[in-house]
């Protein structure tokens, strides 16, 4: 026992409750005999009762405090160490003073711009954890204290630069598009009472379907979904270019997928065409006509002026925040290099006070370093200054010419996966090969495409071209 262990380490306990005893009783003392089992406390069992209530206390303290933050965080809170890019407020909310994250900006700067690195598809993860690197990014700095002492600092951690294990870990963290999934939500995701640092979009763009975040409008919660290929189609060409159209033009039997294949005629030519899997019916079309119905649906689309006014609006949104974001790079770069510069006149001065070699030439090395990084950041300061500025207005006549052109843009793409994704932006729903054959009696209108490309069927009853969209009448 605990009170056995203490007494032979000379410690006197003091009973404040009245519940130790120092009595001893021997069982054998009236016959003259004395054996270990026969002496004992007559308190011990009072000892053992007031010890499990005591446990009893503890476990229902525990619960009511754990049981809190376990509701608190299925609300949207957070109960735990703020990660990277993050710091904790406790802010007053309907249900009390609860604790929100809010961006630490010296740390948040370098998480938007490894997202948007990332997204962007341009770098490898290597090239993206050097880049980081060079503007400054540092792990965050935690001190280890002794653990009777908590005024010592025994060791210091962290101060590390980023690696490409740990950006993909911070790439696949939800918190930083404000979703919580962790064991107190039974790993569904959450909502967070607060913003993320990047959003839904740009998280599921960096993550490039391996990780996505999807929110059901039927029950109004978010999911996410891991988008690995199955076992049994690994080994298939899923991305054939003679068939890009297969996941973009659906069955008119039973709505699924088509797929694309050649089959061998008896003279040994393949004929290429697109066909629906075995579900009980049978559909299939030559791939030359697949092409030649798709070309004439997109031939007969334009877009209105209205919808290609807000096109350019939203461009010229993006490049504004784009340039923002190279201001944003420079004034990190400035920071960085000030910093270097005050560490390497730190190093300096310890040199000139130092007489060991040893240690001078470890400071030497440490100084050559820190030299080297400052011409570094010094070189990507001058490139981005040297860089030529874009013409957006150039840009924004371009995107104009297409949108007025959408045949050259559909149709004119020398990479057949380009041409198939940007058919398929054309929609809401996805087409049947049927409904691309609209605007026939025997056809009705087809209403998936989406509000910025509306369809108008050519029947002498519906020569009314509704708002948004125009269609170019045959002749």
């Amino acid at each position: 026992m605990l009170k056995t262990q203490l007494e032979r380490g000379s410690v006197q306990l003091v009973d404040i409750y009245g519940v130790i005893s120092a009595q001893q009783v021997n069982t054998l003392d009236h016959l003259g005999f004395e054996y270990k089992w026969s002496v004992y406390s007559p308190s011990k069992k009072s000892e053992i009762l007031e010890a499990e209530r005591s446990k009893d206390e503890l476990r229902d303290i525990m619960s009511r405090m754990i049981g809190a933050e376990i509701r608190y965080t299925r609300n949207g809170y957070w109960m735990r160490q703020p990660p990277y890019g993050y710091y904790s407020e406790k802010v007053d909310t309907n249900q009390g003073k609860r604790t929100i994250l809010l961006p630490r900006e010296e740390e948040a700067v370098f998480i938007r711009k490894m997202f948007e690195l990332r997204a962007e598809g341009l770098y490898t993860d290597q090239e993206i954890v050097e880049k980081l690197n060079d503007m400054g990014y540092k792990t965050r700095m935690h001190f280890v204290r002794h653990n009777e002492d908590l005024s010592r600092v025994v060791s210091k951690k962290g101060g590390k630069p980023l690696t490409v294990k740990s950006m993909q870990r911070i790439i696949q963290n939800t918190i930083y598009a404000g979703i919580n999934v962790e064991k107190w939500t039974d790993y569904s995701p959450v909502k967070c009472a607060f913003d993320g640092l990047v959003t839904t979009d740009l998280f599921n763009r960096a993550n490039r379907g391996k990780k996505y975040i999807a929110y059901n409008t039927i029950d109004g919660e978010y999911e996410i979904q891991r988008q690995a290929p199955k076992k049994h189609l690994v080994e298939k060409v899923m991305n054939n270019p003679e068939f890009p159209y297969k996941k973009f033009v659906l069955c008119p039997e039973c709505g699924g997928s088509l797929l694309g294949s050649k089959s061998r005629g008896k003279t040994g030519k393949y004929y290429p065409a697109y066909h629906c899997s075995n579900k009980g019916h049978y559909f299939r079309v030559p791939k030359d006509q697949m092409d030649e119905r798709i070309t004439q649906f997109i031939s007969r689309l334009k877009v209105n002026d209205e919808q290609i006014d807000l096109l350019l609006d939203t461009v010229r949104k993006e490049f504004e925040r784009r340039q923002a974001t190279e201001g944003m790079d420079r004034v990190t770069i400035d920071k960085q290099i000030s910093k270097l510069k005050s560490e390497a006149e730190a190093v300096l001065g310890k040199i000139m006070m130092l007489s060991n070699a040893t240690a001078i030439t470890y400071l030497e090395n440490e100084l050559e370093q820190v030299h080297s990084k400052i011409k570094a950041l010094e070189k990507e300061k001058q490139q981005l200054k040297d860089k030529k500025p874009i013409d957006i207005e150039r840009i924004l006549s371009r995107v104009r010419y297409f949108m007025e052109h959408l045949d050259l843009l559909l149709l004119k793409q020398s990479d057949p996966h380009k041409k198939a994704q940007l058919f398929g932006v054309l929609f809401d729903k996805l087409p049947t090969y049927d409904d691309l054959d609209y605007g026939t009696p025997k056809t009705p209108l087809f209403t998936g495409v989406n509000s910025v490309f509306r369809l108008a069927g050519l029947e002498k009853s519906l020569m009314v071209i509704p708002r948004r969209i125009e269609l170019r009448l045959p002749g």
